[in-house]
């Protein structure tokens, strides 16, 4: 695990569909000090929860060694998930409560083995509010999802 002396990486995540189900993206910036990177995807039929958690996966898989991390994500979807259902999940072999499979495990699944390596902070901050960090990944998150439907034949223009 990583120790106090490291190095603090902080991140902003978001994902989104519309309409959902449909064409999606989503976006994450990473910040050392005053470096920072973007990434960015986009699925042509996925869903909000799907790319939220694609977006935390993706900026997670991109650090090269363990880290401390804050990791701001404007959904309760994700940070729940993570903080409360997951250690449930898992005690019951990936069921939810009610006895059925996990709505998303693969993705799931994904996020929490990029997170083992890592110290992380999951913050949720309220989206469109205002944030401007949140503000950048959700018009990156948007431009991905928009650049897929100028692109894909299956979407209408």
């Amino acid at each position: 695990m990583p120790t106090d002396s490291e190095s603090l990486i902080e991140i902003w995540t978001d994902g989104g569909c519309k309409p959902n189900p449909g064409p999606g993206g989503w976006a994450a910036i990473l910040r050392l000090g005053t470096h920072e990177r973007a990434l960015t995807g986009a699925e042509a039929a996925t869903t909000n929860n799907r790319m939220e958690l694609t977006a935390a996966a993706a900026a997670l898989e991109a650090l090269t060694r363990p880290c401390r991390v804050v990791l701001h994500t404007d959904s309760e979807y994700l940070r729940n998930g993570v903080m409360r259902w997951s250690t449930g999940w898992v005690r019951r072999n990936w069921r939810n409560a009610a006895g059925a499979p996990v709505a998303n495990m693969d993705l799931w699944r994904r996020v929490l083995d990029a997170a083992k390596p890592h110290s992380v902070d999951w913050q949720w901050v309220r989206g469109h509010s205002g944030n401007v960090m949140n503000e950048r990944v959700d018009v990156l998150a948007t431009a991905a999802r928009e650049e897929l439907g100028l692109s894909h034949p299956l979407i209408s223009q």
